[in-house]
């Protein structure tokens, strides 16, 4: 997998993202977000949003509002769950370098995490 640019495993991910600006963690974080919405969802990169971030729906909201999201797109799914639409996930990585003072360790986290599934991609 090297070859194209992919690590082999987790550790030698985080280790290349490591060396990377954050300019290009927040781009692959914002286009992880989108690609991640189409195959698996919203409500899914959302629940991964929380988890690599360390923040609840409320904490969610306020990081798109601050990064320029509208607050009339965010809502609730007919069952009570967070919801807002894909195209605007983007706003959450400004959001989170606005609101967060470890968001660049938090949005590599995000990106760690969902390393099985950028393989796949």
């Amino acid at each position: 997998m090297t070859a194209t640019g992919l690590s082999t495993n987790k550790q030698e991910y985080r280790q290349r993202l490591d060396e990377q600006p954050d300019e290009r963690i927040d781009g692959w974080a914002a286009e992880l977000m989108r690609d991640m919405s189409i195959r698996l969802g919203v409500r899914k990169v959302l629940a991964e949003l929380r988890h690599a971030l360390k923040i609840d729906d409320a904490g969610l909201t306020r990081l798109f509002t601050a990064g320029g999201g509208p607050a009339a797109a965010v809502g609730k799914t007919a069952e009570g769950e967070l919801m807002m639409p894909a195209i605007s996930l983007r706003f959450l990585v400004p959001g989170a370098r606005a609101l967060l003072p470890d968001a660049r360790a938090k949005l590599t986290e995000y990106l760690v995490e969902s390393f099985d599934e950028l393989v796949y991609i």
